[in-house]
């Protein structure tokens, strides 16, 4: 069963800085079966001519039960998982919105989410239960949080038509959602612990956004590795023929038998670890601890060429950058990928030959319209993820947009997100 509750939540601001108003009182939810409107409104004060339109940011509860044989999340009710979703509702009304969803969340008060709202695009934000933290995630049930909310999207609110916004990491959970929608395969995690999505029915969607779009969890952490590891006991014992960093390690611009070959070295090394997880799981198993989990890290997870030579995969990045600053500091910091991890996320997530959420055998599944955006400075994901998710969506119309100059985020670059909610806006407003 699948419950509803919104609560008012603190006061808020739009993402100009002004303040929604809240009317009435925080209302407590009394179980799963009420359903009590918040009273939040704003009106976004756009910075061009266009006009903005009033609406509501309404955050909300979709609550479901799940039997399990351990909890992966803190705190909260065993048996039962409790998903946030924000609700950005203009006035007019529509018979069709827009989802977006990251494994991880938070991405609610994201410009180009607010800036939809704002052009009468109604819009819901959905976070899984692994907000904010991935140590532990397994694709398929934060894909099954997404389900919820589509599901609650249509039958309670009413919603006809639903799109998949599909921004960053969103895009793979999109494609994965679809595809399971569409051609439902998955009955167990990698680890082999049941977890049906086949019996789950989703609800399939009527197209797929794919926004600033990388490739998927498990194919994008690879290219990111440090293919200087070749000792996960040893992570900093690093091979300086590899080392992209080292001050004698290799320097730009880099032959493309050198990418090959580190490409090939990225690979053998997430199947290192992939073997060593599953020997874990077998021990484990072995010796009758079937729930046990063990959780580790993985060093070195920001070592693409990528970052260092901007002629590999070629666009108006800056060198010696990424999404999330110099990549010599991300590559060991604490906010790289994969760097907490455990057993099962690993094989879920992370494993480039065993997750289920795969970008591109996940889009070769699908028969959909799609929107495809690329940012022309995307300091993430690259022209080439685009490129090989457009041939893997083999059956799916797809329109696509560069948008010049764009990070990854379109900070500080508020015309430019402007204009990619326009192209979503536009597409999404034509559709049958």
């Amino acid at each position: 069963m699948i419950a509803a509750c919104h609560r008012a939540g603190s006061r808020a601001t739009c993402q100009f800085g002004h303040a929604a108003g809240l009317t009435g009182q925080a209302r407590r939810c009394r179980g799963l079966k009420s359903v009590q409107p918040c009273a939040s409104s704003c009106i976004a004060r756009g910075r061009s001519s266009t006009v903005a339109a009033r609406f509501e940011r309404i955050p909300y509860l979709v609550a479901f039960e799940e039997v399990s044989a351990f909890k992966d999340t803190y705190g909260g009710a065993i048996g039962q998982v409790v998903v946030e979703a924000m609700h950005l509702k203009p006035a007019e009304p529509s018979d069709r919105v827009v989802i977006f969803s990251h494994p991880i969340g938070g991405g609610s008060w994201l410009p180009l989410v607010t800036m939809l709202a704002k052009m009468g695009v109604h819009t819901i934000y959905a976070n899984t239960r692994y907000r904010g933290n991935d140590t532990a995630l397994i694709m398929e049930r934060a894909t099954m949080d997404f389900a919820a909310v589509i599901r609650d999207a249509k039958e309670r609110l009413g919603y006809a038509k639903v799109y998949l916004g599909g921004w960053s990491g969103g895009g793979a959970q999109s494609l994965f959602y679809q595809a399971e929608a569409q051609d439902p395969r998955v009955t167990h995690t990698p680890a082999g612990d049941p977890y049906d999505l086949v019996a789950a029915k989703f609800v399939p969607a009527d197209g797929v956004l794919l926004l600033a779009a990388h490739l998927s969890r498990n194919l994008t952490l690879t290219e990111w590795m440090d293919a200087s590891i070749e000792d996960e006991s040893r992570p900093f014992d690093r091979n300086p023929e590899w080392n992209l960093f080292a001050p004698d390690g290799p320097k730009p611009p880099f032959s493309a038998e050198f990418v090959a070959e580190y490409r090939a070295r990225q690979i053998a090394r997430n199947r290192r670890i992939t073997a060593w997880v599953k020997d874990q799981l077998a021990d484990l198993k072995a010796r009758g601890l079937d729930n046990h989990e063990r959780c580790f890290t993985v060093q070195g997870t920001m070592g693409d060429p990528r970052w260092v030579d901007p002629l590999v995969d070629p666009n108006q990045r800056k060198p010696n950058w990424c999404m999330l600053g110099d990549p010599a500091v991300v590559n060991d910091g604490p906010v790289g990928l994969a760097r907490f991890t455990t057993l099962r996320s690993w094989l879920s997530q992370w494993s480039y030959d065993d997750s289920n959420a795969d970008g591109l055998k996940c889009a070769a599944r699908i028969k959909v319209p799609m929107l495809v955006i690329e940012n022309g400075a995307d300091d993430a994901c690259t022209p080439s993820h685009a490129a090989r998710l457009m041939a893997a969506a083999k059956d799916c119309p797809i329109d696509r947009h560069l948008i010049e100059g764009a990070n990854h985020y379109s900070f500080g670059q508020p015309s430019l997100a402007q204009q990619a909610a326009e192209l979503v806006r536009d597409w999404v407003m034509t559709q049958g």
